[in-house]
């Protein structure tokens, strides 16, 4: 079997972990054992992150029309049954932006879900 000489990559490989850990606090950014714990938990975290940010605008988009919702005498649930009856099919972010930025075009949408409901 011939010997392998490994300098090259295990330099590259310690430089490209530093190079993750930068901006990391103390020897998480200069020390290769910490820098590589450190850069491992923060892929851990990324990756779970990028499923809890979905989880979270759904919250604050449902939180929003809720509270548009109730301004014009409707619950939640009975808000977006309403609008199932009455075939409108716009998903909760973009009802949660028009309940922000125009009161008048949810209002409408408030009414027409009440009349749906009133019907069916």
């Amino acid at each position: 079997m011939s010997r392998v000489k490994r300098s090259v990559h295990g330099r590259k490989k310690r430089r490209t972990t530093l190079e993750l850990a930068k901006g990391y606090r103390g020897d998480a950014s200069r020390h290769y054992r910490a820098a590589k714990e450190a850069v491992l938990k923060a892929d851990q975290y990324r990756y779970r992150d990028r499923r809890n940010r979905k989880r979270d605008f759904r919250r604050l988009w449902i939180t929003r029309i809720n509270a548009g919702a109730r301004q014009h005498g409707l619950s939640y649930s009975q808000f977006m049954h309403g609008l199932g009856l009455a075939g409108v099919e716009l998903d909760r972010k973009v009802l949660a932006d028009i309940a922000v930025r125009d009161a008048d075009t949810f209002r409408r949408f408030a009414e027409r879900a009440r009349e749906a409901l009133a019907a069916g």
